[in-house]
């Protein structure tokens, strides 16, 4: 097998971000990253989280809760984002959507849904990163639009349990622990555990939409002077239904259901050398189970898929003077599938290569302001597709203006390539309800941007436009016969978006306007509309507020407004406003207690996410949490 030989493998560096990071955690600070020449300019704005709540309204928390508010993404769900999620970054599709744990990318082989079934307690991970452009181009694997990368961060010792109800017989629970403690014969170096279980049931909020999900996650960590290993084991086990979950309004009988297994163990070294020098390496395997059922009156085993997939990953970078640096990264993967309807394809098993490297160089043009200059490439392969080698390039301009402010502009282009899944070629290509194309061609994807970024110690503003030219995309279309077939398009994307953030003694407003204008060509007169690549907002605004009240009362509110050109397959508006409220309540002045409500969706809208897939309906929902 090809992980087999990793460790023959000689081991490059983790992506800079531009300082010398601590024992205890590996996130650089304000004032290190305004005065480093390493640091990635278009990674920094997106560290702090860009919604106000996290607690989602209808389950426990999961990485993914208040995804679908974030601006700097679109995540259309069928039930709930917890059920099921697609990722669009910037009008992409999902399956050109990537989530990176560490140095590797957790891969869906079979179609892309499956993404988002991530095991792990977010307590576990640090906020997401967006990659786009340049950084996905080196960073990203198997994804065209964009990646979100979760870095794994130290454990802290304490727990706490929480336990809440609401309406539609909803009911969860959840407990988290969490220790550490140093080493005897090496006092520097610290040994620690954490845990959770979580579960939750509710009817749903619409008729047939219930849910019953487990989750279980474990990891041991190794934390040295300038060293992290975390140990993981994770186990998440989803049943939900929900009206036209996949084929919409076509059918009027598709009460649909879906019994999710994801199992998921990873190990995980972060190391730092040198100066300005670090790697990090990930292995992981990750097992999917799905049964899907057209009809929950009519259960049978015409849809069952599993899936594996084993990875390995590496990063880096290495600083080889104060002026030149090497960007490296490495992913190899292998993937399976065994499948009732996905083996009528040209092959149910593929391995994936992919190497990246950008070097560096830094320009002083004097003691505050510096040019970097990166230009490097991405060479993509498997054993079933030809390769592809992909050009990356650009050019950041940082300004220190004192303290921890800092202001900075960049132009980059950038190449992307992948493969599409088994879900898209390895099924019927004349009948059932998901038709395949055995011969889809590998996708190619060019963006070029140009973005500005400026930050104050209490406000940031990020900005950026791009064009992105996206040939041979597989998207999911309606031609008059069947629920949906996977077919090539050419599009290109126009894009703007915006991000301020403003924080107040007891206030913190995030703030986001994004624009996207698409041309499409699917060289098929029959197309009737679009599932997937043309369900994209025109226009989507996002509001988040967080007030302070008093040390006991804090109040949280999303909002979301979008509009859509229009699209034959959804019925109903175009447009919608989304809100999500919470109010937490610390009865006991060391906050080690928390009375918590969320009310979800309060406007009724009936807006479809997914073209003729039924909208969520209000969710409200309390709860206790305490601490320790």
């Amino acid at each position: 097998m090809m992980i087999k030989s990793l460790c023959t493998l000689p081991l490059f560096t983790l992506i800079a971000l531009a300082s010398e990071t601590t024992e205890a955690n590996f996130n650089a600070t304000h004032e290190d990253l305004a005065n480093s020449s390493l640091y990635l300019l278009p990674d920094y704005s997106v560290q702090a989280p860009q919604t106000a709540n996290i607690r989602p309204a209808s389950t426990f928390e999961t990485l993914v809760s208040n995804l679908d508010f974030d601006p700097r993404i679109d995540l259309q769900s069928r039930n709930m984002a917890e059920a099921q999620g697609d990722i669009s970054i910037r009008g992409g599709i999902f399956e050109a959507s990537g989530i990176q744990v560490g140095a590797s990318t957790l891969f869906d082989p079979q179609t892309g849904h499956y993404t988002t079934e991530l095991p792990i307690a977010p307590e576990m991970l640090g906020n997401p990163i967006l990659l786009t452009g340049t950084e996905n181009a080196l960073r990203g694997f198997n994804s065209t639009a964009g990646t979100l990368s979760y870095d794994w961060t130290p454990i802290i010792k304490g727990g706490s349990y929480t336990i809440g109800a609401g309406e539609n017989n909803l009911n969860f629970q959840r407990i988290h622990n969490a220790s550490i403690k140093s080493l005897e014969k090496h006092k520097d170096w610290t040994v620690g555990y954490e845990a959770e279980i979580s579960r939750s049931e509710s009817d749903g909020t619409i008729r047939y939409s219930d849910h019953n999900f487990d989750r279980t996650s474990a990891r041991i960590q190794f934390m040295g002077p300038n060293s992290q290993t975390d140990l993981f084991a994770g186990y998440l086990a989803k049943k939900f239904g929900h009206k036209g979950m996949y084929t919409g309004d076509l059918y009027a009988t598709s009460f649909e259901t879906e019994n999710v297994k994801t199992s998921l163990f990873l190990i995980n070294h972060q190391q730092n050398y040198a100066s300005d020098s670090h790697w990090e390496a990930t292995a992981y395997y990750r097992s999917n189970s799905d049964h899907y059922i057209f009809n929950r009156f009519s259960p049978n085993y015409s849809y069952v898929h599993d899936t594996e997939v084993l990875s390995f990953g590496l990063s880096g970078s290495h600083a080889l003077d104060p002026k030149f640096a090497l960007n490296y990264t490495l992913q190899l993967t292998e993937d399976a599938i065994d499948s009732t309807t996905l083996e009528q394809g040209h092959f149910t098993s593929r391995n994936y290569y992919k190497f990246s490297l950008l070097p560096q160089y830094t320009l002083s043009l004097n003691e505050r302001q510096n040019l970097i200059f990166k230009v490097g490439a991405s060479y993509d392969d498997t054993n079933r597709n030809d390769s592809e080698i992909s050009p990356i390039a650009e050019i950041n301009w940082l300004t220190n203006d004192g303290g921890n402010a800092f202001r900075g502009a960049y132009l980059s282009y950038a190449e992307t390539t992948q493969v599409i899944g088994y879900g898209a070629i390895g099924g019927s290509e004349d009948s059932g309800l998901f038709r395949s194309k055995h011969d889809l061609l590998r996708e190619k994807s060019k963006n070029i941007e140009l973005g500005y970024v400026l930050d104050r110690s209490d406000w940031s503003v990020q900005t950026a436009v791009f064009y992105r030219w996206d040939d041979d995309l597989v998207d999911w279309t309606y031609t008059g016969s069947g629920a949906r077939s996977a077919g090539n398009v050419d599009i290109e994307t126009f894009g703007f978006e915006a991000l301020a953030n403003k924080r107040w003694e007891s206030l913190e407003a995030t703030a986001s306007y994004a624009y996207l204008e698409k041309s499409e060509d699917y060289k098929n007169a029959s197309v009737i509309g679009s599932f997937y690549a043309l369900n994209v907002p025109k226009h989507r605004a996002t509001l988040s507020l967080i007030h302070t009240v008093s040390e006991q009362l804090e109040i949280k509110l999303d909002n979301e407004w979008r509009h859509h050109s229009e699209n034959a397959l959804r019925t109903g508006p175009n447009h919608a406003f989304f809100s999500h409220l919470g109010l937490s309540f610390y009865p006991s002045p060391s906050l080690d207690k928390e009375i918590f409500l969320s009310f979800e969706k309060p406007w009724g809208e009936a807006f479809q996410e997914i073209p003729g897939t039924p909208g969520r309906g209000d969710q409200f929902s309390f709860g206790l949490r305490s601490q320790w």
